[in-house]
């Protein structure tokens, strides 16, 4: 296949798809164009030096609300900071520009410092979506020697509002691009994108089947729904954590329980006593969720160490971290009112540790000599947590809740 002549793309509907040094287009099903990618190998995947653009110059008229779409929170998190951070886990991404308007430009700038993104470059946008993409193709073509960006042979248009889109979608077009051309009968289930690849860029072109995670959130309720999808995928792994063997006890009756009763979550446990290097075993397994488990200790020295411990490594940058500070009441050992006005402090204290995107509120459950009523308050904690990471409820912080 030919390489398309400079600047001669013209893109069209949304999507994920490839071009060759100097064009661009893009399908709502990721579509593959390319000049030659000989040589493409496993090194990261992609031996080929690949780039990607992503327009992200819209007003979002159709949601309906004040903000740009790819401004809007999910989570207390810009949408557009959820699909750059979809790209940076592809290794062989080299470089990735985002076109923006000129008013958005510094709140674009302060989204990056903020969620410690890599590899981006900003380009204002052009007046048209074809424009902004035109204008990240032109950025990565420079040849001058103040340039920052590496010229590629492929380039990725995306769209900066589909937020889910994987690797190995985006690897399976790099493929295509390399191995097929298109037929008539691709231009039938195709888009607009695949008739301008072969009117302007001279080249076949090849429809990608993608994913059902590859949507667009376009309107307000596709908010919702990428809202849900996140707080899923957040909440499948559970920490419980403890500090002393006293709290031994504790632990394996908890511990038991939630394995019984969640059973769609992966529940594991670690100690403080090993500070930071054990916890970071259980985040590189993607946990946002940490049950502290006090026993019958209620002056919260646990969770200042706990917490502690994940502000250093820094965990709740991307996503706000659930953690769940668990005590076990036994009414004939301290006075209840004792320890209500120490669990009380709970309150100011989530009110803090909110600022810096962690979820606190506690959890108080009856430990009874009778085992019936112990493992009903056992169950009743379970769901408790289960709903509080599944949720990610701001409402609740700082509540103290009984089972």
């Amino acid at each position: 296949m030919e390489p398309a002549p400079a600047g001669g793309s013209r893109p069209a509907e949304p999507g994920t798809c490839l071009s060759g040094r100097g064009g661009a287009c893009q399908a709502t099903s990721p579509l593959a164009y390319s000049p030659s990618l000989a040589g493409a190998g496993p090194a990261c995947g992609v031996a080929a030096a690949v780039a990607a653009v992503l327009p992200a110059g819209g007003c979002g008229e159709r949601m309906g609300v004040p903000t740009p779409k790819q401004f809007c929170p999910i989570l207390e998190r810009p949408l557009i900071s959820y699909t750059l951070q979809a790209l940076e886990r592809v290794c062989w991404i080299k470089d990735i520009v985002v076109t923006v308007t000129r008013e958005n430009m510094k709140a674009m700038e302060s989204i990056i410092q903020r969620y410690q993104h890599k590899r981006i470059s900003l380009v204002e946008s052009g007046v048209t979506r074809h424009k902004s993409i035109f204008n990240g193709l032109k950025a990565l073509a420079e040849d001058g020697p103040n340039s920052k960006l590496t010229k590629p042979e492929v380039v990725i248009i995306h769209d900066a509002v589909r937020p889910f889109v994987e690797e190995d979608i985006l690897l399976k077009v790099v493929t295509a691009a390399k191995e097929h051309g298109c037929s008539d009968y691709d231009l039938e289930f195709g888009t607009e994108c695949l008739q301008l690849a072969l009117k302007y860029c001279h080249t076949n072109a090849k429809l990608v089947e993608g994913s059902p995670d590859l949507w667009k959130v376009t309107y307000k309720r596709d908010l919702y729904a990428a809202e849900s999808i996140i707080k899923e995928r957040i909440s499948q792994q559970i920490c419980i954590v403890k500090e002393t063997k006293e709290d031994e006890e504790y632990v394996s009756l908890l511990e038991e329980m939630l394995k019984k009763e969640l059973k769609h979550v992966n529940v594991t446990r670690r100690s403080l006593c090993h500070g930071e290097r054990d916890l970071q075993q259980i985040i590189l397994q993607k946990c946002y969720n940490f049950v502290c488990v006090n026993g019958q200790n209620f002056d919260f020295q646990e969770i200042h160490k706990l917490l502690s411990v994940l502000e250093e490594i820094h965990l709740s940058t991307l996503y706000p971290v659930v953690v769940v500070s668990v005590h076990f009441l036994d009414y004939n050992s301290v006075p209840f009112g004792v320890k209500m006005e120490n669990l009380l402090r709970i309150r100011e204290f989530a009110k803090e540790v909110k600022k810096r995107n962690i979820l606190l509120c506690g959890l108080l459950i009856y430990y009874s000599q009778d085992e019936h009523k112990l493992q009903e308050s056992l169950r009743q904690g379970a769901t408790i947590i289960d709903a509080i990471t599944k949720e990610r409820n701001f409402g609740l912080i700082g509540q103290l809740l009984i089972a």
